[in-house]
């Protein structure tokens, strides 16, 4: 094991014993140990011999373990004391790194110690040591590493960060950083100037985000990176759009100037700091490199578990290698610090269903959050500390020291690519201007901003360090200016010939198959059928058990299913997994995730199964064709907004595949009620991108309280518009099935909501035939079979609408009162989507009943459930039969629901 990652730890006094043994016995040590130690021994030969081991020798030896002991103190703590900070003095901790701290004194200075080989710079005096730590861990940049566990890990950390292994910038180099750093400033000051009072989110005092960015996609494209995803909140965005995605300069001179979007005119379409990019550029080492920016919403970083998605998906569909992409999640001081979404990514990183080769997360870290000061912003050290969850490497680093800026972002990347786990970058610079330009920051940091307002720029600042190293001139520097502001100049005078904003799909390049939806498809009928003789064999297939000790139940779960097909019978489980077993025969693959989704909240999909005595997998739908697609299915960790973020990224990313998360309880799905308001619902509208990411919500009133009772399906009704979504409460396996296949098959994508039933899943009266699947079709509407004859209709009086698990509650009573001898003259007609509103078939049922009457009826309270909706639909004299209108969405009362449940019921039947 490597002697460095002992030294860091290893006690004094334990050190001393093992330098005995090893002179009692050089054998009986560690090779790197006994290489240490027979270095220091030529430290002792000013001693003389053996003799001199007591007196002179004891106390070098004594002093050579405490300056390992201040090396180490360097290495854990010389963070705190760097000189990182541009616009004001660090906080002072105790205590400090004075050699008095150490059992060392002044005298010391001069003498040379072995110590010095652990620093890369061989034997040395104390002084030497001291200056090269300082210079290694307390200048521009600050290192967090000690702990790494991982030996090899930490080793090559220190190895990396050592003066003589850093990178070295080549004088090309500087003045390529010089450009970006011209451009970043010289397009902030444009826009200044020319949209006075507008929004923009300048990056002025974090400038050197630009280099870092561009060093990392040049640095990456010779490590075999060919893609970057960037998730990043508003600051710097219009930066990084134009100067690291080469947006044009005229477009988003266009978007200030705020006109209209060429499309039809019910596109909202979104601010400009907020829009996603794509690009397809050639790096400076010639070699291919796509970028992409994908769009977010304000609420900072909800994008960061979409940019993961996205990243997981192009590895798992094309790349096939953590090598060839890298995120990069671009963060404020105050947002990682305050977010919780932020350890959310953090525990994702290491998952098998969630890791996507390791995140290169920066912080432009401004040292304010809008109006409040950092030191009311967090309670830890530094706004990076959630980095310490992974005990992934964090990067203190002046952002006025561009070349330190660089040198930290190449280390970083290449950690990344070496061992593929996250690491992080704070860059910490300021805020030139307030939260937004309109903003005055003054009334809450006075001082602050004085201080600000006297500092130079990081463009000025790194002019004068190459103007006195004689590789540019002012008048280079100048000319780089003007030359920038005359391009710009003409790109605003383009600008304004151009009339209207066109927005296209940041994923265009692999959502080319596929088209926006169109007025006709509400009713054009989707292919979802499948060859019976196929479906038959995959049935067969997945419901059989390979070689292995497995559970007794696991084998009596598998022959019920036999039993099922044998019956002709499938419930619901058997409908859902004969869908994914048909996709993955057609070569479309399949991704579910979600806690508890492998076997299933209730137990009844159990598409993983473990050998009883090894607990190792079993998909059977992964052994049911050759050249299938692959199901991936995960259990989540306890998480709703990153992991629902997250599959909605895939989804992004994987436009051929069925992508699906499953709540545990449908009413758990509001802890991710950002991803569903800003990302599910709005997202196609703002940013012109589909997804096809399936929602499964257990909904259903059957007394287990509060908490598991609503999917909340009227928030997703209401939010519903401009064909924005799609929710579904089907109510047989069949029309499970062909929902799914649905998903797939049509030529556009649009998120499904589907509110599944958990009373369902085993109930003998929700079953369908193997015919159903293979021959049917989705039904929105499902008439009453009941009352199927002309001459049953005729006799209808009322037709009830209802959805999902209540229809087979009515039809319990229906029995129940039917075996009494009560007939109704009612026809239950199921609506099995909400929305889009399936009017026209709908129509199509109710015209085959000479109705006086049509209610609705549901199991939610009034003021829940789809009523709400289904008036703004259905006809306009309906009435609603529910319970009371409520705060709560159900009592915690068993004995109270059955009493209120069946309240509803009687009043469906009364009015008969």
């Amino acid at each position: 094991m490597d002697i460095h990652s002992h030294l860091s730890n290893i006690e004094p006094v334990a050190l001393e014993a093992l330098y005995r043994q090893f002179l009692e016995d050089p054998t009986s040590v560690d090779d790197s140990w006994r290489h240490f130690f027979l270095g220091f021994d030529l430290a002792r030969k000013e001693f003389g011999d053996e003799e001199a081991l007591s007196t002179g020798g004891q106390n070098l030896a004594q002093k050579e373990f405490q300056v390992i002991e201040l090396i180490s103190a360097y290495r854990t703590r010389g963070h705190l004391f760097t000189q990182t900070n541009p616009v004001r003095e660090r906080r002072v901790y105790t205590p400090d790194l004075a050699i008095e701290h150490f059992g060392l004194k002044p005298s010391d200075l001069g003498q040379v110690f072995q110590a010095g080989s652990q620093v890369g710079i061989g034997p040395a005096t104390l002084q030497e040591i001291i200056n090269h730590l300082i210079e290694t861990y307390c200048n521009s940049i600050g290192i967090e590493f000690m702990y790494i566990r991982a030996p090899k890990r930490w080793a090559w950390i220190k190895d990396q960060i050592e003066l003589k292994n850093r990178p070295k910038l080549t004088a090309e180099e500087k003045r390529q950083v010089f450009r970006k750093l011209n451009q970043a400033t010289v397009f902030e000051e444009f826009l200044q100037k020319k949209f006075v009072g507008q929004k923009r989110f300048s990056v002025e005092g974090g400038e050197t985000l630009l280099p870092a960015l561009d060093a990392i996609v040049e640095l990456g494209t010779e490590l075999g990176v060919r893609e970057f995803v960037i998730g990043m909140a508003h600051r710097g965005r219009l930066n990084t759009l134009a100067h690291i995605l080469n947006k044009p300069y005229a477009e988003i001179f266009s978007e200030f100037a705020g006109k209209a979007y060429d499309h039809e005119a019910e596109f909202d379409g979104d601010v400009k700091y907020h829009m996603g990019h794509s690009t397809e550029q050639v790096a400076d080492s010639g070699l291919p490199v796509k970028i992409t920016l994908v769009p977010n919403p304000s609420h900072l970083e909800a994008v960061d578990p979409v940019v993961n998605g996205v990243v997981r998906a192009r590895i798992d569909a094309d790349l096939k290698s953590e090598d060839a992409i890298v995120p990069i999640l671009v963060h404020g001081d105050a947002a990682i610090a305050g977010q919780g979404i932020v350890y959310e990514i953090a525990q994702m990183a290491e998952l098998d269903g969630y890791r996507s080769g390791g995140t290169v997360h920066i912080v432009v870290n401004n040292q304010i959050g809008f109006t409040t000061n950092y030191l009311d912003a967090r309670s830890s050290t530094y706004c990076t500390d959630v980095a310490k969850v992974t005990r992934s490497p964090v990067f203190h680093v002046n952002a006025d020291d561009a070349e330190a800026v660089v040198q930290a972002v190449r280390i970083a990347l290449a950690y990344r690519q070496r061992w593929h786990r996250d690491v992080y970058i704070d860059l910490l610079g300021y805020r030139k201007y307030g939260h937004n330009e309109g903003d005055e920051p003054k009334f809450t940091q006075p001082k602050l901003y004085k201080a600000i307002a006297a500092h130079p720029n990081a463009r000025e600042v790194y002019r004068e360090k190459l103007i006195a190293e004689n590789l540019i001139t002012m008048a280079d520097a100048e000319k780089m200016r003007s030359d920038l502001e005359q391009e710009l100049d003409t790109s605003m005078a383009e600008a304004r010939t151009t009339d209207k904003l066109y927005v296209t799909n940041f994923l265009a390049d692999i959502w080319g198959a596929y088209r926006h939806k169109q007025s006709d498809d509400d009713t054009a009928l989707v292919d979802t059928t499948f060859d019976a003789e196929r479906l038959a064999e995959i049935a067969s297939r997945m419901t059989a058990l390979p070689e292995g000790k497995f559970f007794r139940k696991v084998k009596k779960l598998m022959g019920d299913r036999v039993k099922m097909i044998d019956k002709d019978a499938l419930d619901w489980g058997m409908g859902e997994l004969l869908a994914y077993g048909t996709l993955l025969a057609d070569g479309h693959p399949v991704r579910i995730s979600g806690q508890d989704v492998e076997r299933g909240t209730f137990s009844h999909r159990h598409a993983v199964l473990k050998t009883e005595d090894t607990e190792q997998e079993y998909i059977p739908l992964n052994h049911i064709e050759q050249g299938q697609a692959e199901l991936s299915i995960f259990n989540s960790l306890l998480s709703e907004y990153g992991v629902l973020g997250f599959d909605f990224g895939y989804a992004y990313g994987m436009p051929g595949g069925l992508t699906i998360w499953e709540a545990q309880f449908g009413d758990f799905n509001n802890g991710a009620q950002i991803i569903i308001d800003q990302f599910i619902c709005a997202g196609e509208d703002k940013w012109k991108a589909m997804n096809g990411l399936v929602m499964f919500l257990p909904h259903g009133y059957e007394g287990m309280g509060s908490e598991h009772s609503s999917g909340r399906m009227e928030r997703f009704l209401q939010m519903c518009a401009q064909d924005n979504i799609e929710v579904a409460n089907p109510s047989t396996p069949a029309n499970h099935f062909h929902l799914l296949r649905r998903q797939v098959k049509r030529s556009f994508r649009k998120p499904l909501v589907v509110f599944t039933p958990k009373k369902l899943l085993r109930y003998p009266g929700a079953i369908s035939t193997m015919k159903d699947l293979s021959n049917g079709a989705f039904e929105p509407v499902i008439d009453d079979a009941s009352r199927a004859t002309k001459a049953a209709a005729k006799k209808v009086k009322r037709v009830v609408l209802c959805s999902g698990k209540f229809y087979y509650d009515l039809l319990e009573e229906r029995q129940a009162r039917s075996e009494k001898g009560k007939k109704d003259a009612i026809a239950f007609v199921r609506i099995e989507q909400l929305y889009p509103f399936p009017k026209q078939q709908l129509d199509d049922v109710l015209n085959r009943y000479p109705v006086v009457e049509i209610d609705w009826a549901q199991e939610e309270p009034d003021n829940m459930g789809a009523w709400t909706h289904i008036h703004r639909f259905g006809p306009e004299d309906m009435v609603c039969i529910a319970r009371p209108a409520s705060a709560s969405p159900a009592t915690g009362s068993p004995v109270t629901h059955k009493i209120r449940h069946q309240r509803v019921i009687d009043v469906v039947f009364s009015n008969d």
